[in-house]
This record gives structure tokens, C-alpha cells and sequence, in this order.
């Protein structure tokens, strides 16, 4: 868990999330290394993500908030590369609907949390609505104060009755790398899609952003819940990185084959006759 309590973000202990570096230069210096281990960490998850979805006793929770191209797409493809489609949910959260905003702001997301045995990817979240909301004045200042208490209370609820292990990644990237990404949208067609005039209008934006982001990690990242900011300007040290932390965090879950419902004695004995029978026919055939 070397890498978990190196990038875990620790309340009280941090003055600025500005400060934090977002790039791990020792880390970046060898990407074909990096690639090597990434493919054999991401072997790992899908392994345990396999037990877990066997076992139907816990499940895992990973929410990952960024500001536009720091990766969180590209991470979740690379983490989700050896994992079974089954027990797996990726969900993206957009703006909310007519119906969603007759609710309160947790409704929709308690709908798409993991059943016990399932593994779940928060592509944006309910974080939305202490940034979002926050930055660009959705809601007023008292309503979205109050939403922190609210959030640490659905994680625990989670934590505590569901067995849910929530863990929550802030992808830290620099303004000048964010501009390099829009400009390699705007030159790879395959990435034409990706861009809008609203994402430079969201770069306005970047110090408020920087500023909810920061008093978000300072209230919402918890013991059951904790918050890792992830160097996210290295593409191949960023996904392996929030690799090693979901790796890590799988196997300290420590999910466990069950036991077999049927009896195996019974069972090898059905095997044995079929077999006989199967060998019956053949000669029969022949």
C-alpha cells in the first residue's frame, strides 16, 4: 500500500492543492517500463475483480473528478483492460435531468452504487455538485456548504450497510498541459469529437475550480473514503499509478472464492458415469 498512503490526500496536512506536484518525474522517466507493469498490475485487478464478483460479499466504489483531458477516460480504459464485463459498471454522469432535478442531488447516484460482488467507476459523480454547482453558481452557497456533510454521510452509509469500499481519485493536472490536449484534439481526427468551445470557456474557470476542488478534498476525503491525487500530466505513470491504488485496495479487500454449494463427491460421481456413458457411445459409433 506504498503508493495508496504516498498520493492519499490527508486533511490539515497539505496547504495548497496547487502545490502538489503534477508530475512524478522519477516515476515518468521510463514509459516502457511503466507499460510492462502497467499490463501486469492491470492482470492483477481483473483477477481479483473475478474473486470479488464470485465472493458477493463486498464491493468496490472508484469515483474519479479532473478538470477536462487530464484522462480520466484513458485511465478507466487502461484499468478496466483485463477485467470481466461482468460485476463491472462504468457510469458517467451528465447534467441532470428534468426528473433527476426533482430529487435531491444523491438520488440518482445511490441508483448506479454496486451490489455486493460488483465493481463500479464513477466517471464524474455526485462531486459534480460541489464543483459544478459551486463554480458556476447553480445553486447558492448555502445549499451546496451543506452538500459535504451530506456526501460523507452517503459514503459511511455505504462503508457501514452495504459493505462498499469507496475510493476516490482527483486526476492533478497543470493548465499548459490541459492546453496541450486541446490542441492534440484539435490535430487528431480521432479526437475532433472530444472538443468544444466550452471547454476553453471552462478554462476561465481554473482557479475557482482549483478552489472547490480544494476545500472538496479538505471535507470529503475520510478514512472510509479517502481521496488520492494522482500526478496526472505523464499519461503512462498516471494510469499506472491509479492502477497500483486500485490493485492495492482490491487486495487488502481481500475477496475469497465460496465455498461450492454442491456436493463434490456427488458431482464427481454424475462426472464419472457421464463419462463411461460418453465412452459407451464412441465405441457404439465406431
Amino acid at each position: 500500500m506504498k503508493t495508496a498512503k504516498k498520493y492519499m490526500f490527508n486533511p490539515g496536512n497539505v496547504s495548497k492543492l496547487s502545490d502538489l506536484p503534477t508530475l512524478d518525474h522519477e516515476l515518468a522517466k521510463d514509459p516502457a517500463h511503466n507499460k510492462k507493469l502497467l499490463a501486469k498490475v492491470a492482470s492483477e485487478i481483473g483477477e481479483l475483480q473475478w474473486t470479488l464478483y464470485a465472493e458477493k460479499k463486498q464491493s468496490l466504489l472508484v469515483v474519479f473528478q479532473a478538470l477536462d483531458a487530464a484522462g480520466k477516460d484513458g485511465v478507466i480504459r487502461h484499468v478496466l483492460d483485463e477485467v470481466s464485463p461482468q460485476g463491472v459498471t462504468t457510469v458517467s454522469f451528465k447534467q441532470p435531468s428534468s426528473n433527476e432535478k426533482e430529487r435531491d442531488f444523491l438520488w440518482r447516484v445511490h441508483l448506479r452504487t454496486p451490489a455486493r460482488g460488483e465493481f463500479t467507476i464513477f466517471n464524474r459523480s455526485h462531486y459534480e455538485d460541489v464543483l459544478v454547482a459551486r463554480v458556476h453558481e447553480l445553486v447558492p452557497k448555502a445549499v451546496w456548504k451543506k452538500r459535504f456533510e451530506l456526501i460523507n454521510q452517503f459514503e459511511n452509509l455505504l462503508a457501514q450497510e452495504c459493505n462498499t469500499r469507496v475510493i476516490k481519485f482527483y486526476l492533478h493536472m497543470s493548465p499548459d498541459v490541459q492546453l496541450a490536449r486541446f490542441k492534440d484534439r484539435l490535430t487528431d481526427e480521432s479526437k475532433n469529437w472530444k472538443i468544444t468551445e466550452a471547454d476553453y470557456n471552462e478554462r476561465e474557470y481554473w482557479d475557482k475550480y482549483i478552489e472547490a476542488f480544494q476545500e472538496t478534498l479538505d471535507r470529503t476525503s475520510t478514512s472510509h473514503a479517502p481521496w488520492f491525487v494522482v500526478p496526472a500530466d505523464d499519461k503512462i505513470s498516471r494510469n499506472l499509478l491509479v492502477a497500483q491504488i486500485i490493485r492495492d485496495t482490491l487486495k487488502d479487500m481481500n475477496p475469497q472464492y465460496p465455498s461450492p454449494a454442491a456436493d463434490l463427491n456427488a458431482v464427481r460421481a454424475r462426472y464419472h458415469e457421464a463419462e463411461i456413458k460418453a465412452k459407451a457411445t464412441r465405441q457404439k459409433k465406431a
